[in-house]
């Protein structure tokens, strides 16, 4: 990082945006002769996303990551550029950074030091290596075109001159960081439209009252999205009660999903199943056997072979049964509502915690305007896209920072050649 002077610079490459797809094209351009590389960031220090991501140790990775983990644009696409730079190689370039990492639950990759500001530390210093340049307090504020260079301004004065240019600004998820959306802007201003974004990966707002009762109990879950009495997606995962609604893997990937389908229709509901993976008849199969074998135990405490005892008890009461009642005085009409409730729930979705508490933003630039062997924008050439300024957001366990080290990777190899 470094000061110059408030006055026309050259460089062949400009990024602008200092984040994990940013700073991954310096280093990925700069090793394949790209020129000079220079990389502009907003804020004082870089990395900021990254250094909160994983609970600041930044889940790099995952073991296995297919296109199928992500949503937004084309498949066929997605999966050319993970094939490009898959998260074998991922693994192998943070060895080499010094940064090795271990696998954890779900095929999550950490940081064997698990400190996230290892991974910020290992990309500063590969960008040194290479010769590229990161300069900080160097807010972007318009980007044009004069025959054939771009004239890039910051907010200080400066202007910045280079025949390529890579938007890294990310989306409009953790403002804080500094991913607010203007890249957006500055993408129209060059030809691009953007498919309207949401956030993604964010806990979700639910007005009930079990919330703030099970605030801390985390559990197995099934989550259904469903928009206009249709299924839009399923998933499985861990559920983790807040007082506010819910979070946790499975309740994060569905507020993609539940965003989106409410920007077609009001008609989305979210629908919960504490049994994952079983159906109505199974659950009331498994009931009647508890009934047979153990008609003297409460309700809840037969629930509470498969659920915590506080969700147990919780969902006791959302059925409408009286919490004294054995397995004996359970009739058919309290164990059918039950099970209905035990496989079906409709949690009352207010809202998502919007893009402050958000992982990744969902939306962005259209794949089908960039040209996806090479990240080069097909409505002007020469401006590169990579990481989740585009129309690609992947599913919570390091998916959508492996997008941002496989699409830099792309569009580093197609700069290096530009030379």
């Amino acid at each position: 990082m470094g000061e110059v002077e408030k006055s026309n610079e050259c460089a062949d490459v400009i990024v602008v945006g200092a984040g994990a797809a940013g700073l991954a094209t310096s280093i990925f351009g700069a090793r394949a002769g790209a020129g000079r590389v220079v990389c502009l960031e907003g804020a004082r220090r870089v990395g900021a996303k990254i250094l909160v991501s994983g609970g600041g140790r930044c889940n790099v990775t995952n073991r296995e990551v297919t296109e199928r983990d992500f949503w937004g644009g084309s498949s066929r696409d997605v999966r050319g550029v993970l094939r490009a730079f898959p998260a074998r190689l991922a693994v192998e370039f943070f060895a080499d950074a010094g940064v090795a990492l271990h696998e954890e639950e779900d095929g999550k990759l950490f940081p064997d030091s698990s400190r996230a500001r290892d991974v910020v530390d290992a990309l500063l210093t590969a960008v040194s290596a290479t010769g590229a340049e990161v300069l900080t307090d160097r807010r972007v504020v318009d980007i044009g075109r004069r025959d054939d260079r771009f004239e890039v301004r910051t907010a200080d004065g400066g202007v910045y001159q280079a025949p390529a240019v890579v938007l890294a600004t990310g989306g409009q998820s953790l403002p804080k960081s500094g991913s607010d959306g203007f890249g957006y802007s500055l993408a129209r201003a060059l030809g691009h439209s953007c498919v309207e974004t949401t956030p993604a990966l964010a806990p979700l707002i639910v007005d009930d009252s079990a919330c703030e009762r099970l605030s801390g109990v985390s559990h197995p879950a099934e989550v259904r999205v469903r928009a206009d009495g249709k299924s839009v997606v399923t998933l499985q995962g861990s559920l983790l009660w807040t007082h506010f609604g819910i979070s946790g893997p499975v309740a994060l990937d569905a507020s993609r999903h539940w965003l989106r389908a409410r920007l077609g229709t009001p008609d989305v509901e979210l629908q919960l199943s504490l049994c994952p993976g079983d159906s109505f008849d199974a659950v009331e199969r498994w009931l009647l056997s508890r009934q047979q074998e153990r008609p003297k135990a409460f309700v809840a405490t037969v629930l509470a072979e498969r659920l915590p005892q506080a969700l147990a008890d919780a969902w006791v009461d959302r059925a409408e049964i009286n919490p004294s009642h054995t397995m004996a005085h359970l009739d058919r009409d309290g164990r059918r509502r039950l099970v209905h409730e035990l496989v079906e729930s409709v949690l009352n979705v207010r809202d998502s915690r919007g893009y402050s508490f958000a992982e990744v933003t969902a939306g962005g630039i259209p794949l089908a305007e960039v040209n996806m062997t090479t990240m080069e924008s097909r409505m002007c050439p020469g401006l590169y896209l990579v990481g989740e300024i585009l129309n690609v957001d992947g599913r919570l366990g390091g998916f959508n920072f492996q997008w941002a080290w496989s699409s830099a990777w792309v569009a580093g190899q197609a700069l290096g050649k530009r030379t």
